[in-house]
């Protein structure tokens, strides 16, 4: 943990600073220590460079969360060149330059791939928390930048101030027992004026997903060990690469088969991922086989979450008929009402 967190940290039950006490250090970072709260006294443990905010109450269901996502990510660990473009698609219409000279907060940040992403962005500093394993790869992927910082913490109880200029939280909150409660937990550290930004499961394009890939999910894969899942991941991604690669990134890439485009199924979705890496797409499988849950928002539930934080400049579109993406401007005051823009 680098000091200069201490700025952003406040206790998640007083909201108080914290003072540090270093046990042992490396370089910049605070590798093994304590933080105690100025306020209410509470202590929590630095521990292998991270920060600890578990709270002792978590649920079995967020315990298996947790367990399935860190697994994927302390085994998936490396960053890749799809990452970019998948997640300024994730995060549209913001872009590289929302984040120049602005405080990130990256809400589930799994192996730290978008806080890798936001510091090329020329963000003034990023903070990514995660409940799960997952934060050792972060912190491993992104120690040497001597701007970020990494946490390990409950997204629904989050130990900070609130002083972030951007937040957001990428294909997280639909595997939580509340997503719209994460949601606002998460809009109430940013600063009024700024900005959210989240990328979601919709109900809307995914009901062969919920028919038939969710019951396998539900009674049978989330329920194995993680290496059997892993195992079946790998052989149902075989045919999916001939799959992808033989018709999909084809007609994806020749817009001269636009009439095969709407007859071949989840086409927008698969041709967007035709082109990545057998690694990359065998982890997809994988991720849509490890969780023990999963909610498909419809818009009107997204709409809700943004009119309930009284967010300003909403915008919610859809992300290869499949998906929702959302984005706006969080308010100091009620609004009577907050506009949406429309779907592309």
């Amino acid at each position: 943990m680098k000091t200069s967190l201490l700025l952003t940290l406040a206790c998640p039950r007083c909201q108080s600073r914290f003072t540090v006490s270093a046990e042992r250090s490396e370089e910049t970072e605070i590798m093994e220590g304590a933080l105690l709260s100025a306020g209410c006294g509470a202590n929590f443990s630095i521990i292998r460079g991270i920060p600890r905010f578990l709270p002792p109450d978590l649920t079995a269901a967020k315990k298996a969360t947790a367990a399935a996502f860190g697994y994927e990510w302390t085994h998936y660990t490396e960053l890749t060149a799809e990452d970019r473009d998948e997640f300024l698609d994730w995060i549209k219409p913001l872009d590289p330059g929302d984040f120049a000279g602005r405080v990130v907060l990256d809400v589930g940040c799994g192996k730290g791939r978008h806080i890798f992403l936001s510091t090329q962005f020329q963000a003034k500093e990023v903070v990514g928390i995660d409940l799960s394993d997952a934060v050792e790869s972060a912190f491993q992927n992104t120690r040497h930048f001597p701007n970020v910082h990494v946490v390990r913490a409950e997204a629904y109880n989050l130990p900070f101030a609130d002083r972030f200029d951007l937040a957001y939280s990428i294909g997280v909150q639909h595997h939580l027992p509340d997503p719209k409660q994460r949601f606002l937990s998460m809009n109430k550290r940013v600063k009024p004026g700024d900005r959210a930004a989240i990328w979601v499961y919709g109900k809307e394009g995914n009901q062969w997903i919920e028919s038939f890939v969710d019951p396998v999910r539900i009674h049978l894969t989330s329920k194995l060990p993680k290496a059997m899942t892993q195992a079946i991941s790998f052989m149902l991604a075989l045919p999916l690469l001939a799959a992808l690669k033989l018709a999909y990134g084809l007609v994806h890439r020749n817009h001269g088969l636009l009439w095969l485009k709407k007859r071949l199924p989840y086409s927008e979705y698969l041709g967007a991922i035709s082109g990545y890496s057998f690694a990359e797409n065998y982890w997809n499988v994988f991720d849509h086989l490890v969780a023990p849950r999963a909610f498909y928002h419809r818009r009107k539930e997204v709409e809700d979450w943004f009119r309930t934080a009284k967010a300003q400049q909403v915008e919610i579109t859809q992300r290869n008929n499949n998906s929702w993406r959302a984005t706006g401007l969080k308010t100091s005051k009620p609004l009577a009402a907050a506009g949406t823009t429309g779907s592309t």
